[in-house]
């Protein structure tokens, strides 16, 4: 097991490519891939034992289950989309139960930009041109949630980086 930072950051350098791409897809598709959220998976599989405690590690992936049932419910409600419901479950394990409630405004802040940049870009001829064919510019009474997603997880692990008085547990 590495210190808390050192193993914050390094979850930063492996999940920030897949949510980057989760971002791009969700954009340009308005589909967050399966193998996407399995691949997230995969790295807390594979580094949570490495970077946490293992009694830390088997609670975090009950933060998972939790959110997976309560993605089917909203899902199944459809106010959000199931793959933004299952990309929400497989950031789970990365937040600490203490972490829930700063997690929770960090995402009100990163949708509310998201949203507001998203809608604004589309707005701009030079952007559209370079990416006509984005799916995301086209749906007004959609949102792709992957952007605020991601947005959120990377911006959540980066914190101890960008604010070095913040410990996440």
């Amino acid at each position: 097991m590495t210190d808390p930072a050192t193993g914050t950051f390094l979850f930063l350098l492996f999940v920030s490519p897949i949510c980057l791409f989760i971002a791009w897809s969700d954009m340009k598709f308005m589909r967050i891939p399966n193998w996407t959220v399995l691949t997230l998976l995969a790295v807390f599989a594979c580094a949570g034992p490495f970077l946490m405690p293992l009694a830390e590690y088997g609670w975090r992936w009950v933060h998972g289950l939790v959110i997976l049932g309560i993605g089917f419910v909203v899902s199944s409600l459809r106010m959000v989309g199931a793959g933004d419901a299952k990309f929400a479950a497989a950031m789970a394990p990365f937040v600490a139960l203490q972490d829930a409630a700063l997690v929770l405004v960090l995402f009100s802040a990163v949708l509310l930009a998201a949203f507001a940049t998203h809608r604004a870009a589309r707005r701009v001829p030079a952007l559209r041109s370079l990416t006509p064919d984005w799916e995301s510019w086209t749906r007004d009474r959609d949102f792709p949630m992957g952007l605020a997603l991601s947005g959120t997880l990377m911006l959540y692990l980066a914190m101890p980086l960008i604010l070095p008085a913040v410990t996440l547990r």
